[in-house]
Parts: C-alpha cells; sequence; structure tokens
C-alpha cells in the first residue's frame, strides 16, 4: 500500500496491492494521518498525502492540482489549526466528508491541563477491539510545560492545545475508529475490509504502547531535553519533557529560557539533549557544545524526510523509544 501524490511510495506501506478503481478517493493532510487512513483502507485504495517529504505542515502550500483533490474526495483526513493551507482549502470548498482528528479525541492542552491517563491509567477502549459508533476521548496526565519565554508562535496557533496527538498510540488507534467509520459510510461493500483492516492496526498500536510502557518502566532518568514542545503525549510513560523552543519549531527560545535549560540539564545529570529532522538543530546543538554532552534525535514524526523515505510511522516510534532508553539509560 502506498501512498500516492506528493509521496508516493515514501514509507507508509508497501505490500503493493492493486488500488480499486472504485474506491473511496481520500486525501490527508499530514503524514500520521495518512498512515492511520492507509492501514484502514488497505489495498483497495491510495492515500493522497498533500504534505511533501521534508516539509514542515505548518508551511506547506498547496498546489492548484491538489486544491481541486481536496475538494472532490470521497474523504478528507485533516487535523484542524496544524496545518493552515489546508484549512483554508477546506472552508473555500468542502468536500464530500472530513474526519478532523480533533474530533475524534481531545487534544492536550498546550498549557498542560489535562487528565487522561492521571496516575498512570490507560484508556483501553482507544487500542482495544472496534465497536460502531465507538469515539473514545483522549485527555492527559497534569504538567505545565508552557513558558511565555519560548517566544512568539503567533505564526503556528494551535488554538491553545498541543497538536503533536499520535505521539500516543492510543490516540493514534482512536482516530483510526473515526476514519473506518467513515470509510465504512462511503463505501459500505467494503465495511467488513476497512473493520478488519481496523483491528489488525489497532492491535500493532496496542503492541507498541505495550512496548513504551514496558522499556520506559524503569529509566535512571525521566526528564529530557528536547528542541521543541513537540513530545509532551509521551508523558504518559512517566517522562517529563523541557523544550528549547515552544510548540512551533521555529520560536526563539530567550537567554532565560536557554539558562534554565542548562539548569535543567546539570541538576538531573542529563547525558543527550534532542533534536528532529524537520527543524534546525543549531540552537540544540550549541546548547549540547556549551554543556559538553551530546545529541541524538527524537522524531515528532510530523512528515517523512528523504532520510526517513523507507520508514513508517510505527518503525519511526520505535527508533524514539530506542533513542529515549539509550539516552535515560532504561533498563
Amino acid at each position: 500500500m502506498l501512498l500516492s501524490g506528493a509521496v508516493a511510495g515514501c514509507g507508509a506501506d508497501d505490500s503493493g496491492g492493486e488500488a480499486s478503481d472504485d474506491a473511496p478517493q481520500v486525501v490527508a493532510s499530514i503524514y500520521p494521518l495518512a498512515f492511520a487512513a492507509q492501514r484502514v483502507l488497505g489495498d483497495e485504495g491510495t492515500v493522497d498525502l498533500l504534505t511533501s517529504p521534508g516539509v514542515e505542515p505548518h508551511d506547506v502550500e498547496l498546489t492548484v492540482d491538489q486544491t481541486g483533490r481536496l475538494a472532490e474526495a470521497d474523504l478528507v483526513v485533516s487535523l484542524r489549526d496544524f496545518a493552515p493551507a489546508v484549512d483554508e482549502a477546506l472552508d473555500q470548498n468542502p468536500p464530500e466528508a472530513v474526519v478532523d482528528a480533533a474530533d475524534v479525541i481531545s487534544l492536550r492542552s498546550a498549557e498542560g491541563e489535562h487528565d487522561h491517563h492521571a496516575e498512570g491509567a490507560h484508556e483501553e477502549e482507544h487500542v482495544g477491539e472496534h465497536t460502531d459508533g465507538d469515539h473514545p476521548d483522549g485527555e492527559h496526565a497534569e504538567g505545565d510545560h508552557a513558558d511565555e519565554e519560548h517566544g512568539e508562535e503567533a505564526e503556528h496557533d494551535h488554538g491553545g492545545t498541543d497538536p503533536h496527538f499520535w505521539l500516543d498510540p492510543t490516540l493514534l488507534s482512536a482516530v483510526a475508529v473515526g476514519i473506518e467509520e467513515e470509510l465504512s459510510s462511503a463505501d459500505p461493500d467494503r465495511a467488513e475490509t476497512y473493520g478488519a483492516n481496523l483491528a489488525e492496526l489497532q492491535q500493532e498500536l496496542a503492541d507498541l504502547d505495550d512496548e513504551y510502557t514496558t522499556a520506559l518502566a524503569a529509566c535512571r532518568l525521566d526528564t529530557i531535553v528536547v528542541s521543541h514542545d513537540a513530545f509532551s503525549y509521551l508523558e504518559r510513560y512517566g517522562l517529563h519533557f523541557e523544550p528549547v523552543a515552544g510548540l512551533s519549531p521555529d520560536s526563539e527560545p530567550s537567554l532565560k529560557h536557554l539558562t534554565e535549560i542548562h539548569d535543567v540539564v546539570e541538576e538531573h545529570d542529563i547525558t543527550t539533549v534532542f533534536t528532529e529532522r524537520l527543524a534546525s538543530p543549531k540552537v540544540t546543538e550549541t546548547l549540547a557544545d556549551d554543556l559538553g554532552i551530546s545529541t541524538d534525535v527524537l522524531d515528532p514524526i510530523e512528515g517523512l524526510t528523504d532520510e526517513t523515505a523507507d520508514e513508517d510511522y510505527l518503525s519511526l516510534m520505535r527508533a524514539n523509544l530506542t533513542a529515549l532508553t539509550r539516552a535515560n539509560s532504561c533498563s
């Protein structure tokens, strides 16, 4: 199964099934949603991904052809306030049906005001067997990472929420439920196939969740310095993230905030700070050099790059887990 359009063959899946001519035309705004949609759609068709490899979703600009395909799609899978150009196109020419991830699950507040998975509780319905009409919610455990010193982020306004929900596999599983329901509604003749595909994906996401829970259960460190505030959904596994920049990877941290990060690194004896692929590593690498510590990559999986063209969501999440266990001395 290949993602069609600008990133055909770039890592969603590669089973190579033949798309059905009459299958629903599905368009996704960002890679994690395209991955989930393609897995539910299976060999019945392909998903047209609007974000090209190496492009930040915030910065994507649609071609005339992409805008037309968006308007004519049987189903669009998107996340409001994450790719502004897609939002604008959807508002101007609404397609037949839209699954907005933010309507399926509850996004985490950017200020950390959330209670899902409080005290370590896991919402099993997110990864369990799908039942018709089930749209599980997801909020998250308390933690405050808002920092007014991170810099101006008006250019990437997420409406006061952290959009990176897919880093919690249980929430991506919940969104996949919404995708399956819309696909089955649009194409009832293949509803059984979509349901079976969903069940397979949900099991894989449940297994991934278990891997994270087990691997991160006993770590010497639980505080992690990252390049920007994109990883707070991983706090369900007992981690605490200190971002160098805010929700926008382009925001410039203040001198005061960089001093605070220096103090955090020294206080917790942190040995690694994390850069990422789609954002400049300059500030984080300078911080690491100043402190005499190492850098590693933690991928927010907002999109693929040339470097990760042969990867998919599951393999990238497992690569992140390996990096986390290595940096945090997990046993």
